[in-house]
């Protein structure tokens, strides 16, 4: 430990900001040691890599120019009070932090300021948001169509057997896709609220696909498509759960037999590739509209649909594609998409195999 006392040629106030520079050094987040007027004196890596350099013995107000920093700065300055804000700046990148300033009671009249990451969280609360307000759109949707046909069913309608049944029948459909919604949105949540540990069972994926194939046959029958799919000469297994693993095939499958059904066709293949290191790979190939490609990136988004009422017309939810980039993202795998408007799509579907 080194002796505290000033040594020859020091200044008294480097003796203070020593152990406060242990401290800065220590702590992940950006820490900035200003004196009693504001000029900096030592910032910490992680300042430095947030902030880029400051320079020793310039003012932080000069870096930070918000008014709200600059009272912040200015009265823990004048009063040698601790205080905390909340700030935000755009550039170069969108970010917010919880600003904070301490005293720490030297006689250079040190500060610490600290800037702790909230980016993070604020997007999540953004994004938390606006699931809420999408899940109460699409059950309020349907819940209104409802509640009109029964006040028509109480009304005009009361005598007319044709229109009653009409009515019954769409009012049947809407109580359906209100029951897949919420099925879907628990199944969702479930899958977030699992630790984020790879799964370490054994799964085969050509047996897998065969069973999610028989299970779905219905669905190929009512859409009028052909699936064709030749399991692998050799057994391909990787470290999965099982459960998550079928619904993501599921999920995949009924939109290839919903939305790619113009060309009255699907293709399944499985084969082994090279991406960080040895991976599955499960493609489902439909021969429809295809997709534009602004939408590709946005398409594992929550409620996010290319066609808004296609997709309701085909009873989606807009959460499946969500569940399957959720689920791959436990096994430390990853959803590729490749698309031409007019020739079709391919989903991959990549699965480590280590």
């Amino acid at each position: 430990m080194r002796d505290m006392k000033v040594q020859p040629g020091e200044r008294p106030d480097e003796v203070d900001l020593l152990p406060a520079r242990e401290l800065a050094d220590v702590l992940p987040d950006p820490v900035v040691l200003i004196d009693a007027h504001g000029a900096t004196r030592y910032a910490n890596p992680a300042a430095i890599a947030s902030f880029g350099a400051l320079r020793t013995g310039t003012l932080l107000q000069h870096r930070f120019r918000s008014p709200e920093v600059q009272k912040l700065l200015m009265r823990a300055l004048s009063d040698g009070s601790e205080g905390q804000i909340e700030y935000a700046e755009r550039v170069p990148v969108e970010r917010a932090f919880l600003i904070s300033i301490k005293p720490l009671g030297t006689a250079a009249g040190l500060f610490l300021v600290h800037f702790k990451d909230q980016s993070e969280t604020r997007r999540i609360d953004r994004m938390r948001a606006d699931f809420i307000a999408n899940a109460s759109h699409e059950l309020r949707t349907p819940l209104a169509s409802i509640a009109g046909f029964i006040e028509t069913l109480r009304g005009p309608a009361r005598e007319d057997a044709r229109a009653r049944e009409n009515f019954l029948q769409i009012m049947q459909a809407q109580t359906s896709r209100m029951a897949r919604l919420i099925d879907d949105l628990l199944s969702l949540s479930r899958i977030e609220m699992k630790p984020h540990m790879r799964p370490q069972q054994k799964v085969e994926l050509g047996p897998l696909i065969s069973g999610v194939l028989e299970t779905m046959s219905h669905l190929m029958r009512d859409y009028d498509v052909e699936v064709s799919f030749t399991p692998p000469a050799e057994p391909l297994s990787v470290p999965g759960d099982r459960d998550e693993l079928i619904q993501v095939f599921s999920n995949l499958l009924e939109n290839a037999c919903k939305y790619g059904q113009e060309g009255k066709r699907v293709e399944i293949s499985i084969s082994e590739g090279y991406g960080s290191g040895p991976e599955a790979i499960v493609c489902f190939r439909d021969y429809g509209p295809g997709i534009a490609e602004e939408h590709i990136p946005r398409l594992t988004e929550r409620f996010y649909r290319v066609d808004v009422e296609k997709s309701r017309v085909r009873n989606g939810t807009g959460l499946g594609l969500a569940i399957v980039k959720h689920i791959l993202t436990r096994h430390e795998g990853r959803l590729t998409i490749h698309s031409t408007v007019g020739e079709g799509s391919t989903f991959c579907v990549h699965l480590p195999r280590g």
